[in-house]
């Protein structure tokens, strides 16, 4: 076995993972032995080679019982660039979801599917089904590159997306792992392959340029150690952000001249979500414009990227692996230069690019060839049959009797492509028929822009309920708005069961994040297009105070904000201070006063001002006091040395001179 050397030496001892990986032969063990074994699970060490091979062990835990063994199960990823599905594996999915899984199928934030439920006996037959089927599992999970996004819209006429497509699948092959362990323990060695790779794409996977690859392994790319922590890459089109490119990694821009022709990429990187309840230094953070390359020069730009990463990246904190904590860490000019040293020559300028929009391509639409495709709004990605809702039976009719593609979208949405316009009435009967709305101006637009993530039962990581919670959620604030007179509005919400943010929820307008059982933090702000973070308000805040919670910020939006302007736009320009200012006079203060009150806070927000005091554990609002940022400094400076929060000392300070100054 070909052994490849350490990327670059480490002053601190690597993580336990690094190796896993090391010594797995290339993702082959322990998996391999471990399958044989007459065991419902596997070790921890195998779990994680597991994850490269895309699945994770779970377990419900709606079934756990002290004292017996855990109803182990496993999740089934799949690898679909720009979220393409051939028809033959959309219904073996569905069928294997029937067979082996939990009866539902999963649209991923990512434009794949997730199968759930399905047994350690049952994984090789599950897996290789998936790959005879036109599918693969490989590099959906793990420390490598993920699925590749691209926006969903199959337009035939119009270039940028074609390219997008094209160039989506070119980097996933080119960043595909190389090791034959995936086709060896899955398949018995035989190796399928849906469709021919480029020429350019393998040579360049072989090209060395500047130490980007490491010649004679059998991981030209990662190498023994692959990467540090999940990369994530998208490939998009000016003005199109359908599949938030603010938070990958390395995020792809097609720009083409007037004739439609295909001229380079501009290129973000550094983008990443996941972050630690309670570890300040672990932060969600949005990509940075790093520059621009010819369209000869994409695959050498992206082994450049990556490879800096790979070389650089922390390997000992998992916690700190992500690129992005590396862009923080030098900047990005060091990160640029770093990485065309790898490139072999300076990146170009950045290209001008419009302003991104949020885009879902719901509902019948043309395609430009003649045909018409039609997106889905699937709430939270689960397709199933439940009552009257047969979108899951539809979708297995449509797709067996029209034998159409699929396209996922980065909503958790799907798009049924390539139908001829004269069975349109016949597949929206289908629709019809089995209680399915595909008319995106008939569902609630809160439910049609919001995402939740799986979260329990089956999730290892989720600390409290996202996904079952979600549809109760959107109902409850949809009655709320209506209360306070905002019956058209809508906004993005977003959902996690735990902080990792798998749905997004950093840039939603309102998104919320698992922090306890039944509490989640609040976050407001974020742009409606997902280009501008959000930021935390409320770091507890128990799902039966939703509406105390909630109510405040939606009477000041109506109150205070500018014509059009949007929820998130609105938070983020008056501030959560002033957000939070007016939430205490709105529960303490007669109603009247409120209006008034509100205008007080738009002017105080223009100062310089910082809060005193924090929220409680149940999310709620305690009154506060502002001082000047120079005071709350020597505040803050005095509570460190003395080990006291900063309300303390403030409430102790005050404390003394109100007895001080107190008549008798």
């Amino acid at each position: 076995m070909v052994k490849t050397p350490t990327p670059t030496p480490v002053a601190r001892k690597p993580s336990k993972v690094e190796g896993l990986k090391e010594r797995s032969q290339f993702l082959r063990e322990p998996v391999a032995s471990e399958l044989l074994l007459d065991t419902n699970c596997f070790t921890e060490d195998a779990i994680q080679i597991l994850k490269f091979h895309g699945s994770y062990q779970q377990d419900n835990r709606d079934n756990r019982v002290k004292g017996q063994e855990k109803d182990y199960q496993f999740m089934l990823r799949t690898r679909s660039p720009g979220g393409f599905i051939p028809p033959q594996l959309y219904l073996t999915l569905d069928q294997l979801s029937d067979d082996y899984g939990n009866g539902t199928l999963r649209a991923t934030t990512r434009q794949g599917f997730q199968l759930h439920g399905i047994l350690k006996k049952n994984l090789r037959t599950a897996i290789a089904a998936i790959v005879k089927s036109m599918g693969s599992t490989l590099g959906a999970c793990g420390d490598l590159n993920r699925n590749v996004m691209a926006p969903p819209a199959p337009y035939k006429n119009r270039p940028e997306y074609i390219y997008a497509h094209e160039y989506a699948n070119s980097i996933a092959d080119l960043l595909t792992p190389q090791t034959g362990a995936y086709y060896e323990i899955w398949l018995d060695g035989e190796k399928f392959v849906s469709a021919e790779e480029r020429p350019e794409v393998k040579a360049a996977r072989q090209q060395n340029g500047n130490g980007t690859i490491f010649q004679d392994s059998e991981e030209p790319i990662y190498g023994t150690y692959y990467m540090p922590r999940k990369f994530k890459i998208a490939v998009t089109i000016p003005g199109d952000n359908s599949i938030d490119l603010y938070s990958q990694d390395l995020s792809l821009v097609v720009i083409t001249n007037e004739q439609g022709e295909l001229e380079g990429f501009n290129i973000l990187a550094g983008g990443g979500l996941g972050r630690t309840h309670g570890k300040e230094d672990t932060f969600p953070r949005i990509a940075d414009p790093l520059g621009y390359v010819d369209k000869a020069d994409i695959y050498e730009a992206v082994k450049a990227i990556v490879a800096t990463q790979r070389d650089n990246g922390n390997r000992s904190d998992r916690r700190h692996s992500r690129l992005k904590y590396l862009m923080e860490e030098w900047g990005v000019d060091k990160f640029r230069s770093e990485v065309e040293q790898y490139f072999g020559k300076p990146l170009q300028p950045f290209k001008p690019l419009p302003e991104f929009k949020y885009l879902d391509f719901l509902g019948w639409q043309e395609q430009g060839d003649g045909k018409l495709f039609l997106g889905i709004s699937v709430e939270n990605g689960r397709i199933k049959d439940e009552g009257a809702f047969q979108l899951r039976t539809a979708l297995r009719e449509v797709v067996q009797q029209y034998n159409l593609p699929i396209l996922l979208t980065g909503s958790q949405d799907v798009m049924l492509c390539d139908i001829a316009p004269s069975d349109r009435a016949a597949i929206q009967a289908i629709f019809d028929r089995c209680g399915v709305q595909v008319d995106p101006e008939q569902i609630d637009s809160l439910v049609r822009y919001s995402m939740a993530c799986p979260a329990l039962p089956t999730c290892g990581l989720a600390v409290t309920e996202s996904e079952r919670i979600m549809p109760e959620i959107l109902e409850r604030i949809r009655a709320l708005l209506d209360k306070v007179g905002l019956e058209q509005e809508h906004f993005i919400i977003r959902m996690t069961g735990c902080p990792n943010g798998c749905a997004r929820p950093y840039l939603a307008e309102l998104g919320f994040v698992g922090s306890a059982p039944e509490h989640y933090q609040v976050w407001l702000g974020a742009s409606p297009n997902q280009t501008r973070l959000s930021q935390p308000y409320v770091e507890k805040l128990h799902i039966n105070d939703l509406e105390i919670g909630l109510e405040p910020i939606f009477v000041y939006f109506k109150q205070s904000r500018t014509p059009g302007e949007s929820f998130g736009d609105f938070c983020d320009r008056v501030g959560l201070e002033a957000i939070r200012q007016f939430a205490v006079a709105y529960q303490s203060e007669p109603p009247e006063l409120v209006s008034s009150y509100a205008a007080t806070i738009s002017t105080a927000n223009d100062e310089a001002i910082a809060t005193v005091s924090e929220t409680d554990g149940l999310g709620k609002i305690r009154r506060r006091i502002t001082v000047r940022e120079d005071l709350y400094a020597s505040l803050q400076a005095m509570a460190t040395q003395q080990g006291k929060k900063v309300s303390q000392l403030a409430t102790e300070a005050i404390a003394a001179y109100v007895q001080a100054n107190q008549k008798p």
